[in-house]
């Protein structure tokens, strides 16, 4: 895992099968690094857990440090945010093309500590993505920030992710996700609890919702053993995001680049999830092994 370029060689291998070197449509000059290899350089750093871009830039080997410096790589990994995304969504195709079960969670992603919000800057340059004050019931903390929405299949590859406000209630995600999937059950917790929304998706998309209910509840039924031990697989997820990735470590001071961390991180995390399944037939979320 230590070597750089070796890693970087390998990621670079994978992204090449399924996407074109020049992933922005407008340059004015060819640059000498490509947003292709840009990107697998982006996606190496996350997986190596290298979180600061000027200790990445000290490992570098002179054959990459040559063809662009740190401030150009920050600049232009931004504009590539919306392309990283485009790729993590071509790499889960191959996991999730015929799946037929889902599941829907929700984690926090603190920006600053509470003591501070009120005078913290980070990521307010405009109004519509101000960070907010919310509560995680998992943790009985409140917190600054946003908050990661996702949807990741049985196996443990992530479909659907979107950033809110920490205040946003997770049902709402529900409302978002019509375009994106279809014809299968989705698994949540009480969290996603709502009958209109269930008819809703249900109606418009044929997506079977299924969460717990209430103990209170008319007709109340346990949900079955086997969604909720599938639930696990997604908090498990988001463990291996926060141990190995380190999503909760911000250094981001716009939204723009807070955003492009975080997809930068879920696709680290899928390409390796693709190596270890398609490069050597192994359990796809063996995230701490080497791929070299």
């Amino acid at each position: 895992m230590n070597n750089l370029n070796a890693n970087y060689e390998r990621i670079l291998e994978v992204l090449r099968k399924i996407s074109k070197e020049q992933l922005l449509a407008y340059q004015r000059r060819q640059p000498k690094l490509s947003d292709l290899e840009l990107v697998s350089l982006s996606l190496t750093s996350e997986y190596m857990g290298i979180d600061s871009e000027s200790n990445l830039f000290r490992q570098l080997p002179d054959i990459i440090s040559s063809k662009i410096n740190r401030s150009v790589y920050n600049r232009r990994r931004r504009k590539l945010a919306n392309h990283i995304d485009a790729i993590r969504l071509k790499l889960a195709t191959h996991f999730n093309e015929f799946e037929d079960y889902f599941i829907v969670d929700s984690m926090p992603l603190e920006v600053c500590k509470l003591s501070r919000s009120s005078r913290s800057r980070i990521c307010k340059e405009a109004t519509y993505v101000f960070p907010d004050k919310g509560y995680c019931a998992s943790q009985s903390a409140n917190y600054y920030g946003y908050k990661l929405h996702a949807i990741c299949s049985v196996s443990g590859i992530f479909q659907s992710i979107d950033l809110s406000p920490a205040s946003v209630h997770d049902v709402n995600y529900l409302k978002d996700i019509k375009a994106q999937i279809s014809n299968c059950t989705l698994i949540g917790d009480r969290g996603y609890l709502s009958a209109e929304i269930q008819l809703n998706l249900f109606d418009t998309c044929n997506i079977k919702l299924n969460t717990p209910m209430r103990n209170n509840q008319n007709n109340y039924k346990k949900q079955p053993y086997i969604f909720r031990k599938s639930r696990k697989r997604i908090e498990t997820l988001f463990s291996q995001l926060c141990d190995q990735f380190m999503i909760r470590r911000n250094y981001a001071k716009s939204f723009e680049g807070f955003k492009t961390r975080i997809i930068s991180k879920i696709t680290s995390l899928t390409v390796i999830q693709y190596i270890n399944k398609f490069v050597f037939d192994r359990k796809i979320n063996n995230i701490k092994i080497s791929i070299i």
